[in-house]
């Protein structure tokens, strides 16, 4: 795939990935879990996620590789775990593109109704509509790579400017500062509220940072742009979302938080913002607001179909999965892998959970994802030293062992409900990689490197664990509060001395780099 991508078109990736449909419903899901409180959750998930963001900004300029998040963890452990860390992060990828198409028409309901049913899953109609739709994300995707970041600039300024505007309207026009001590104090909920909080649509809403790295292949200076987009699309996006929370919270009607914060904005509203904005008489707002539930998600979709074929191509690249996902057209575009995205994006269509019951579990897979990247950096710094790295993560022992605790803290925010869900498909997963690979003649492939992966066993067997017995998602409540806690960043800091300790040879390792990156 030839390099393509300036900075201007990374941070847009990026950046356009962070503001979809998590801007219209995640302020709402927030305050129902932390109340005012939430204001923390959105400040403190900006702080967790740029300490990720970090760690991928140093790979990314690194290692520019197609489906990036997915091959560090290859690079730097082998096959059986890259083929962990890629399943993960294809699961999360191509689930989103659908998830965010929903989150458009669920939105659009309240205009035009039956698109929607009672249960919270598409209609016929509604079915209809979703799959045109992922097909023209699809179809986008497949004419390359620039014409991709072409309308997805022309999306991103949108989906800016939009929430922009509705903050500084929102707050010159309605702003109650009682608010954010109503109905039951600024923490209703207190600290459990804000854990909460976090992966039920705010880390949902600010991830996608990562974006510019899975393109770093076609970004035409990586070891430049990718760091800065990175960085740069993190603090954006961050600062956005928090000012939107304030505008939120600041608007709403006193009388309807006065009594708590099950319904906010109303009894099963599914457009907070545009309810807002009618009830102040702003209509030419609420539709505005109204056309960005199709534009913002259809932006994020838009990338997400192109961000899931380029981590198949990548796993059909490293010999996870059949080879012919790694075939190119003329223009160097994945296409069996986008073609293959629209076919699973279909099936997700089917009847499954709303956007809000959904969020959790696509950003528990999601953390796990990056779980992996803060253990790839330390191996690959290791065992590849003398690499130019045009950036350089400050404190890197010290910040990459915080970023592996901050994903291992999120999933086990997310709840024990969410988690077993995780260890299925992580399981289902397991089980193509281990029959493709058995079809395959010996030698095809480089060896699997077991010795590399043996931590994953105890990492992602104590979580799920520790979330049966926690405080969070129908858990057992069997550790106390605040004790859990402590429980999780003493485990995650062993399971981390563990996964370095445990890493291929250093030439084993030198000659791997040397063929995947020739």
């Amino acid at each position: 795939m030839a390099p393509r991508l300036g900075l201007v078109g990374l941070t847009f990736v990026s950046l356009g990935s962070i503001i979809g449909s998590g801007w219209l419903l995640g302020a709402l899901t927030a305050a129902r879990v932390a109340g005012p409180a939430s204001l923390v959750a959105w400040a403190l998930a900006g702080v967790l996620i740029l300490g990720l963001a970090l760690v991928h900004a140093e790979l990314g300029a690194s290692y520019p590789v197609a489906g990036g998040s997915a091959r560090y963890t290859h690079l730097a452990l082998g096959p059986l775990s890259g083929f962990v860390a890629g399943w993960l992060a294809w699961i999360q990828a191509v689930a989103l593109a659908p998830i965010e198409a929903e989150a458009a028409l669920s939105y659009l309901n309240n205009v035009w109704p039956g698109l929607i049913s009672p249960q919270g899953t598409l209609t016929g109609k509604g079915l209809a509509l979703g799959a045109a739709a992922l097909g023209v994300c699809t179809v986008v995707n497949v004419l390359g790579v620039q014409r991709l970041a072409d309308t997805n600039s022309v999306a991103v300024i949108w989906k800016f400017l939009v929430p922009v505007l509705t903050v500084i309207t929102l707050m010159a026009v309605a702003f109650h500062p009682g608010n954010f001590h109503a109905g039951g104090g600024f923490a209703p909920f207190g600290a459990h509220g804000v854990f909460a909080a976090l992966p039920a649509g705010v880390v949902f809403a600010l991830q996608g940072f990562e974006q510019a790295v899975q393109m770093g292949a076609e970004a035409r200076d990586p070891g430049r742009d990718v760091p800065r987009a990175v960085i740069l699309a993190t603090v954006l996006g961050t600062a956005v979302y928090l000012l939107l929370a304030i505008a939120f919270l600041g608007a709403l009607s006193p009388a309807g938080i006065a009594g708590g914060w099950s319904h906010p904005v109303g009894n099963g509203d599914y457009g907070p913002y545009a309810t807002i904005a009618t009830g102040l008489g702003l209509g030419w707002l609420a539709v505005l607001l109204y056309i960005d539930a199709v534009v913002s998600p259809g932006g994020t979709a838009l990338i997400y179909v192109g961000t899931s074929a380029r981590l198949a191509y990548s796993m059909g690249q490293t010999g996870y999965l059949p080879r012919a996902l790694r075939r190119l057209d003329r223009r160097g575009t994945p296409v069996v892998s986008i073609l293959l995205a629209y076919a699973i994006g279909l099936v997700m269509f089917l009847p499954f959970p709303s956007w809000q019951q959904l969020v959790t579990l696509i950003s528990s897979a999601t953390f796990l994802t990056y779980a992996f990247a803060p253990v790839a950096l330390m191996v690959l710094r290791k065992v590849d030293p003398d690499r130019p790295r045009p950036f350089r993560l400050p404190l890197a022992p010290l910040l990459a062992r915080v970023a592996f605790t901050t994903s291992n803290l999120i999933v086990y925010w997310a709840g024990w409900e969410n988690d077993q869900k995780l260890a299925v498909a992580i399981f289902a997963g397991l089980v193509c990689f281990t029959g493709y690979r058995a079809t395959q003649p010996p030698g095809r492939w480089p060896p699997l490197e077991w010795r590399s992966a043996l931590w994953i066993v105890p990492w992602l067997g104590g979580l799920t664990i520790i979330s049966w017995l926690g405080q969070f998602g129908s858990g057992r409540g069997v550790i106390p509060f605040w004790v859990d806690l402590g429980v999780i960043v003493v485990f995650s800091l062993a399971v981390f001395e563990l996964a370095i300790r445990v890493t291929p040879p250093a030439a084993r390792s030198r000659a791997l780099l040397e063929t995947e990156l020739a």
